[in-house]
Parts: structure tokens; sequence; C-alpha cells
């Protein structure tokens, strides 16, 4: 068969997939929405989904209604969202580099390393007496930013001299993470009980009592990161392939693997800040995406959309299914470990088979 007519036959199928990814992406956009406005809806006092839209429409039936969904409520939904965004884009681009489905920035570290300075901070406030009002008021966003920030500096820097490969970049990965979780362990027990309680429920992942205010820099750094991802999304394609054939096409591996796990590395710092190291969703949301879009690699848009909707419906779930207000990440680890535990299944009769 000619190049021309190879071309020929390669079109329409190419079609089909951009039209399926805009259906199925369209889809997740309106399972995304109707999750939202369930988020809004169901809550201590249940408000009318109607009532829901016409209050971010900015025609609330009432003063009362409109204050509970665009100040009490919508802080929080907005967190759901914005966390789940960052965390499925971030590991759609892992697990683009690591050529790996079972990769996330959980594995790498960056989440783990988050998490250790924002309770360091915690541990710090409660044994230091004085400290300055911007420390108290934004020590653990900096201390959890730059946290992350060295974790992933570290393992870039172990492993750079292989151009990242995938198996040595997810194994020294996987060693800062554990080191950080036991230095996280270790500073549980220095600070006071209502603080390590404190920590606790943030490092399973929460977006209870969140306002406004703590909703700042970290979303147009999210907004900024899934652009950016958005755009490198021919890049990525490439970085899918083997390496040989990656260099043949003239791709600097070192360079492009450092742009994108730097983008995840942004991204899952970002939505830790927001709502703790919330567990299995990047994961989660990666592998899907590629399943749902038939692609492959993951979609930096469907993984958006289902990290969003992930998020929001394990909040719902983990808020109103038990007597108590559980955080988060509850739900998202009872979800998410059984679909770990298929993807390793899964992933080992791949291999039987070949």
């Amino acid at each position: 068969m000619s190049t021309r007519q190879s071309i020929h036959h390669a079109a329409p199928a190419a079609r089909r997939r951009s039209r399926r990814a805009m259906s199925t992406a369209l889809g997740l956009l309106a399972v995304a929405l109707g999750a939202l406005c369930l988020h809004l809806a169901i809550g201590g006092t249940p408000i009318p989904i109607r009532d829901v839209i016409a209050s971010l429409l900015g025609a609330a039936p009432d003063p009362r209604t409109e204050l509970a969904v665009l100040e009490f409520r919508l802080p929080r939904t907005a967190a759901a969202v914005l966390a789940g965004v960052a965390f499925g884009v971030a590991g759609a681009l892992t697990q683009t580099v690591a050529r790996n489905p079972l990769a996330s920035p959980d594995i790498l570290g960056v989440t783990n390393g988050a998490a250790l300075g924002a309770v360091s901070v915690l541990a710090l406030a409660s044994q230091v007496a004085g400290l300055p009002e911007f420390f108290l008021r934004h020590g653990l966003v900096l201390a959890a930013t730059a946290g992350g920030l060295l974790v992933s500096a570290l393992v870039f820097a172990l492993v750079w001299h292989s151009s990242l490969e995938s198996n040595r970049l997810v194994l020294v990965g996987l060693g800062f993470s554990g080191l950080c979780a036991a230095a996280t362990s270790w500073m549980l027990t220095l600070g006071e009980v209502y603080n390590a309680q404190q920590a606790l429920t943030w490092l399973a992942g929460t977006v209870n009592a969140i306002s406004w205010s703590d909703l700042l820099l970290a979303p147009a750094a999210i907004v900024l990161c899934v652009a950016l991802a958005g755009m490198l999304h021919q890049q990525r394609q490439v970085l899918a392939l083997d390496s040989d054939t990656a260099r043949a096409l003239g791709m600097n591996l070192g360079r492009e693997r450092v742009l994108m796990l730097g983008l995840a590395t942004l991204l899952a710092i970002a939505g830790t800040v927001i709502a703790g190291p919330l567990a299995f969703v990047a994961l989660a949301s990666g592998h899907a995406s590629r399943l749902i879009a038939r692609s492959t690699i993951p979609t930096v848009l469907h993984s958006a959309l289902i990290g969003a909707i992930f998020v929001l419906l394990a909040d719902l779930a983990a808020a109103r299914s038990f007597p108590v207000v559980l955080p988060a990440g509850v739900a998202t680890a009872v979800i998410g470990a059984p679909y770990l535990i298929f993807l390793v299944l899964r992933q080992s009769r791949v291999r039987a088979a070949s």
C-alpha cells in the first residue's frame, strides 16, 4: 500500500477518534455539572437543584438561599473541583512520562513531600509561641509547596543522568515517598493533640471548612498548568513511545520529561494545598480517561473532568453517608484501592499473555 493510500485510510479513523473524544468529553462535562449541582444541593438543609442553579445564575429565590449556596457551600464545591482537576491532570502527565498506568504523583513522592511540609508547620506552631501572623496564616501553604518542590528536585536530580528513565524514576520516587511518610508520622508525635488531630484529618484529604480566603493562588496555578499541559499534546504522544523512537523523532527526552513532570508536580502540590493528599485520584483519573477516550495516552480534558467528578462524589459520599462528616479522602481510598488492585491484576494478565 502506498503512502498516499495509507494516509487516505488513516484519516477517517482519526476523525472517528476525534469525534469519540469530543462526545465523551461532552458527556463527562454534563456529569461533572450534575455532580457540582448535587454537591451544592445536598447539605445540612437540602436545597432544590433549581434554586441552586438560580443562585449560581444570580437569580436566587431569597437572600438566605443565596448566602447558603454562594458563601457557605460554593467554596467547598470549588475546592473539590479544583483539587480533582489538579490531581487528575497530574496523574495523566505522570502516566504519560512513566508509560505506566500505575504511576501517579503519590509514587514520585510529591504529595508526601507536600504533606510533610504542611505537617511540619502544624507541629512547629504548637511548639513555638509568638510566631508572626503571616506564618500562621500562610505557613502551611508555603511549607507544603516547598516540601513538594524539594522532594521533586531531589528525585529529578538523582535520575537526571538516565534522562529520567521511568523505572528509575518510580523506584527513587517510592523511596522518597516512604521517607516523607515516616518523617510525617514522627512530626505528628511532636505536636499537641489538637494539632495532631487536625493534621491527621488534613492528611486524609478533606475540603471541609473551606472558605474563599483559602482559594487564592492555587486556582490560578492550576488553570495555568492545565492550559500548558493541553498545549503539549503532540509532545506527550511522542513521549509515550519507546525511548529510541522518541529520540529518532528528534525529541530531547530529558527536557520534555522534566517539563511534563514539572507541571505534574505543580498540579499535585496545588491540589494538596487545597484538599490535602487525596489518595488514588491521580492514578484512577489518568487511567480511566485513557479507557473512556480510547486514546493511547491519558487526555488532559478527560482526566480533568474525571478527577473533578471523582472528588465531588467522594466528598458527597463521605460527608452525607454517615452520622459524622468524614474527610473526602476516606471515600477516594475506599473507591481507589479496589481500582488499584484491578489495575495490578489487569497488568499481570497482559504481561502473562504477551
